[in-house]
């Protein structure tokens, strides 16, 4: 049994009390006055009018809750006019929305491996993948980060017939190697699980994300796993794929059909995110030029950042309490950003993560850069 008296200090996590939206410049936390620089809202959809007024709209017509599984009676038009807008968007037969993106991973892992079977997955996979893999009960070989010729060595000497990988890495803001990563399961016969939670809106000719970047179709990645909570601003998962894949999903899919189905409200939320997605690139091209200027100040300072060019900007600091002593600096100036510890990173690579929107401005990204050199002087030096 795990030792749940003794926990060190340094990696205690605590809830943290925010008043009023996650705003850029004037949200509350704890009490104080914070710009937020951690939340996963890359196009600041979550804070538009629309998005808000259509979420308003259904609670009024639907209730604030679906109240049952999608299979007995929770699965509305709404639910029914976002799948096929997911699906029309990422270019894929078919989608499937669940209540959470954790939920999404877990229930088509599940429904597709089971005891007996083998299957691999980047080292650094997302919580949900690693655990998804456990509840399949399936053997479980772990590639290194990034590697797709370690992901081929498995293939071949193990005989795997599920990949699982994110497009975008939530801690370290890097991408997989799609491409490398689909022809090797093409070639021995496997089905590949891409989850892009963070890619979706973010990369992408029209947002549509890493497959859509890498030009690669549910021929060559089958299973698209997406989320509505990040770059669409609302909440819930989904799956997109070939048509007979996801109506697999549909009928074996635990975390699915033994949920209540994602709030109508929130699915009419993503459904009117996703619309200005498609139709208003401007969102999507402030969130890059953020990205690019925040890199440009990021070098003039000398902040030794991860290699990334998403969103997520990560700064390593080794240890939980220079981390820690880090994150409680730039709160005191204004500035949030969490300090991620062990267990969610490997010990010895605690860290600052970083996160655009497109909802900064200019001068935020300049005086946050000036704020994050002040407070990191001995990374400065090396």
């Amino acid at each position: 049994m795990k030792d749940w008296r003794r926990p060190r200090p340094a990696i205690l996590r605590r809830q943290r009390i925010l008043r009023g939206a996650t705003d850029t410049e004037n949200a509350s936390l704890d009490g104080r006055p914070q710009s937020i620089w951690c939340d996963n809202d890359y196009l600041g959809l979550s804070h538009d009018p629309r998005v808000c007024e259509a979420m308003a709209s259904a609670a009024k017509r639907y209730g604030a809750s679906a109240s049952a599984s999608p299979l007995i009676t929770g699965y509305t038009e709404i639910h029914q006019l976002l799948e096929e807008r997911l699906a029309a968007f990422t270019g894929r037969d078919r989608a499937l929305v669940f209540s959470a993106g954790y939920l999404t991973n877990l229930g088509t892992v599940q429904a597709l491996a089971e005891r007996g079977d083998t299957l691999i997955e980047d080292r650094l996979n997302h919580a949900s993948l690693l655990d998804a893999a456990r509840l399949s009960r399936a053997r479980c070989l772990r590639y290194r980060h990034a590697d797709a010729a370690d992901a081929t060595r498995l293939l071949q000497e193990h005989q795997a017939r599920l990949i699982l990988t994110d497009g975008v890495f939530s801690m370290d803001g890097d991408t997989a190697p799609a491409t490398e990563l689909a022809a090797a399961a093409h070639a021995h016969d496997a089905l590949l699980l891409c989850d892009d939670a963070h890619g979706i809106g973010v990369l992408g000719a029209h947002g549509g994300g890493l497959l859509e970047e890498a030009r690669l179709s549910q021929v060559e990645v089958p299973l698209l796993v997406g989320t509505l909570g990040k770059a669409l601003g609302a909440q819930g998962g989904f799956v997109a794929g070939p048509a007979d894949l996801i109506e697999h999903l549909l009928q074996y899919a635990r975390s699915y059909g033994y949920s209540t189905a994602l709030a109508p409200p929130l699915a009419a939320a993503a459904d009117q995110a996703l619309k200005l997605l498609i139709d208003e690139p401007e969102h999507r091209a402030r969130l890059r030029d953020n990205i690019e200027y925040f890199l440009q100040c990021a070098e003039q300072h000398e902040l030794p950042l991860q290699p990334s060019r998403t969103a997520i900007q990560p700064l390593v600091l080794d240890d939980p309490e220079s981390a820690l002593a880090a994150s409680r600096s730039l709160s005191e100036q204004g500035f949030a950003v969490c300090a991620i510890r062990p267990p969610t990173v490997p010990e010895g690579t605690s860290r600052l993560r970083i996160t655009l929107s497109a909802r900064h401005t200019r001068e935020q990204i300049e005086h946050f850069s000036e704020a994050l050199a002040a407070c990191c002087p001995a990374k400065l030096e090396v």
